[in-house]
């Protein structure tokens, strides 16, 4: 028989090596999942965000077109399709409701009453469960606005997505616009004013045209904002005409209404499992983390390198699977590791991996972590199959805005979208009315 004291050290012994083993389970659990909910689950924002790690691949589009910008046009029959996994695999109470926001994405704080006919708040049904897919989940889409819950207001707008049938445990919010066509814009993209900066920057010059709609007073009344991309980060506000000849107002400026020209995304292909593709080195099952791996070819910095010409999607990505007929369903979730030579870490900021699938925030799981051993940046993510664009980006400490130049570089000649959104007070009004949207591409539009 062991005398009790013996007894009660192997009993300590005993806890202290399953704790260890429990948080060691705990810590490989964190490095497969990176994304942690108490991190995103604060408060809401208004802007693209997730604030559940089990949900992922939040899409939200035009319904018929993949690639297009979260806009239709009040009073017609343009929809957008809203789709997102859930990692869960299983079936949960989604609803959703819409924020109504200002020129500056905040609440206007209206009533629902004045920008919605119909219902407040609807249900998501629409499912579907992977196929053939290691990673199991569950697909949910949306088409909306519906005959139940229609828009009556242009404006910005949040779709709010939550569970429980509670508001507030929100899981997805996502920006979206709806415009109408009341002003004409007319708009050309060229080389930046000061000399110094002409070749790596591109200005946008535009007339407003508002004949048949009452500007009272364009200095303070109507609202212009410049998008580059997909970007809100950097988009440019607080934009007055330069001239006022009746109704034309002239916004041919100085440097204040340009960008970098950065250059042409980068771009990596997971459609197929068997076959390395763009940008690919290597493909293979990793049985400690039970998913495929793409371990993408070292990736360069190009900050003072020449133009190079390529086509790209400008930051975009498509889900698609090359051994499937269901990209839905059929894509499955795999690891990607990128990597960024690099001699030395940088000071006082850090990079990421920036584009839509990082909804175009520098987010915690898209940080890259300098390598030492390999002399480099590297991130691995979880993503689902398909084509993907992105760049290098460097935020530095306690800024918002990145810096897509200091690893790309900046040319003129890069293609690049732009949006010019118009937004209207009226005199006495509680809400910007969204009057005109001009989309323009550098490629296409140049002086």
């Amino acid at each position: 028989m062991i005398p009790v004291l013996p007894r009660l050290c192997l009993c300590l012994l005993f806890l202290l090596w399953a704790k260890g083993g429990l948080l060691a389970q705990k810590k490989s659990k964190e490095e497969v999942t990176p994304v942690q909910d108490e991190y995103y689950q604060d408060f809401f924002r208004y802007q693209d965000w997730t604030y559940r790690s089990y949900i992922r691949t939040v899409q939200l589009r035009r319904a018929d077109w993949e690639l297009s910008s979260p806009l239709i046009k009040l009073n017609t029959d343009e929809k957008l399709r809203l789709s997102f996994d859930d990692l869960d695999g299983d079936v949960k109470d989604y609803s959703y409701t819409l924020v109504h926001c200002d020129a500056s994405w905040q609440a206007s704080g209206i009533l629902n009453s004045d920008f919605l006919s119909g219902f407040y708040e609807e249900p998501i049904t629409e499912h579907a469960y992977s196929f053939n897919t290691v990673q199991k989940y569950t697909h949910w889409s949306l088409v909306f606005p519906t005959e139940n819950m229609k828009i009556t207001k242009s404006g910005n707008y949040v779709i709010k997505v939550y569970t429980h049938n509670n508001p507030d445990s929100f899981v997805i919010s996502r920006r979206f616009m709806v415009c109408e066509d009341l002003v004409g814009i007319k708009a050309v993209i060229k080389k930046g004013t000061d000399v110094a900066y002409s070749n790596y920057r591109q200005e946008i010059d535009f007339l407003l045209n508002s004949s048949g709609y009452n500007l009272t007073n364009p200095y303070s009344d109507l609202k212009v904002v410049l998008t580059q991309n997909e970007r809100w980060d950097n988009a440019i506000y607080g934009l007055k005409p330069m001239f006022v000849k009746d109704k034309e107002l002239d916004y041919n400026l100085d440097d204040v209404n340009s960008f970098p020209g950065g250059s042409e995304f980068r771009r990596f292909d997971t459609k197929s499992i068997r076959w390395k593709t763009d940008h690919v080195k290597e493909i293979y099952f990793d049985s400690a983390m039970q998913r495929y791996r793409f371990d993408l070819i070292t990736a360069e910095k190009r900050a003072w390198k020449k133009y190079n010409s390529d086509f790209d999607m400008n930051g975009n990505y498509i889900i698609k699977v090359q051994e499937g007929s269901d990209s839905d369903v059929e894509a499955d979730y795999v690891y990607v590791n990128i990597f960024l030579a690099a001699d030395a870490p940088a000071k006082e900021g850090n990079f990421y991996v920036f584009g839509a699938l990082s909804d175009w925030q520098c987010k915690p799981e898209f940080k890259l972590i300098y390598n030492t051993e390999r002399g480099g940046y590297e991130c691995t993510l979880l993503l689902k199959q398909g084509y993907y664009n992105y760049e290098f980006i460097f935020l530095k400490d306690g800024e918002t805005i990145a810096d897509n130049t200091v690893i790309e570089g900046m040319h003129f000649e890069t293609e690049n979208d732009y949006t010019i959104w118009a937004y209207h007070r009226e005199i006495g009004g509680n809400y910007d009315r969204l009057i005109a949207v001009k989309r323009i591409n550098s490629a296409k539009n140049q002086n």
